[in-house]
């Protein structure tokens, strides 16, 4: 069974634009979202357009920032702190990779935490590990939805997550943690990895390495959710982390690429969208 992103992404969104009706009757204006895009990175200016016109068909204000490359850590610092203390605004979004002479880690803290819309301010996170309400990141949320939303039973099975990052790995293994399932963390240097990983019910790829997980590393009837976006170092075009054609057969469920993880990502950056502007307007 392939888990088709797209699609599951339209029925999120098209529940995203119900409420935001909804919301717009009640309060008067609907959520708008600011998304800073720093440099002409092709990637960064192609997610950005993407998010742009998500916000569009879920009736949000959209504004896009555009800066060049060359802009200093404290103008952007600056940036942040207006869209902070602007009250028209609720959720703001800098679009990583940011030029090397940025700090990234300083630039995710000084968005406030309530109009963090991508779940990465370190208080968010924190909140995340302690069980309190809080935004969720876009990419591990949408994950659980596409497990749920497949039919994959979470509790009690044993996942496996390549990757440990801040933005994918620590967070969905936190997620399947608190769904009750038996979590195992790694990463591409693991020891006999695929051991490790053939004796997942569900594993989990986010390292941004092409077609590291090969049909050895996948155990009969896993569900495989592939996080990476790569170019085919043969072909050049778009693949997963995971050798889908090698996979595909030996998976009960795996999500492709393009049109697997990417689309749920950026539907659930609308649905925090619109999370933190009932926050802030049923307070």
């Amino acid at each position: 069974m392939i888990i088709s992103g797209t699609q599951l992404a339209k029925e999120l969104k098209q529940d995203v634009a119900r409420r935001v009706v909804e919301a717009k009757e009640k309060y008067g204006r609907a959520p708008h979202l600011v998304v800073i895009l720093v440099g002409e990175d092709p990637a960064s200016q192609s997610y950005v357009k993407g998010k742009g016109k998500d916000a569009e068909e879920v009736g949000f204000k959209g504004t896009t920032i555009r800066r060049p490359a060359d802009i200093t850590e404290e103008e952007l610092l600056a940036m942040i702190a207006e869209l902070n203390a602007d009250d028209t605004v609720d959720g703001v979004l800098v679009q990583l990779p940011l030029p090397k002479h940025i700090d990234e880690d300083k630039v995710i803290e000084a968005i406030a935490k309530e109009k963090d819309v991508d779940g990465f301010h370190p208080a968010n996170v924190a909140s995340l590990w302690q069980k309190l309400p809080c935004t969720l990141p876009c990419t591990p949320k949408g994950i659980i939805k596409m497990l749920d939303k497949a039919g994959v039973e979470i509790e009690g099975k044993k996942a496996v997550v390549i990757g440990r990052s801040n933005i994918v790995g620590l967070p969905v293994s936190k997620l399947l943690l608190d769904r009750n399932a038996t979590v195992t963390m790694a990463h591409s240097r693991t020891k006999n990895l695929a051991e490790v990983t053939s004796a997942a019910d569900i594993l989990v790829v986010a390292i941004g390495r092409p077609r590291f997980v090969t049909a050895d590393m996948v155990g009969e009837g896993a569900a495989v959710i592939d996080v990476g976006v790569n170019r085919d170092p043969e072909t050049g075009k778009l693949c997963g982390d995971v050798d889908y054609e090698a996979c595909k057969d030996k998976a009960s469920v795996i999500t492709p690429v393009p049109g697997g993880v990417g689309p749920m990502t950026r539907a659930c950056l609308m649905e925090n969208t619109l999370e933190c502007f009932l926050r802030k307007m049923e307070k």
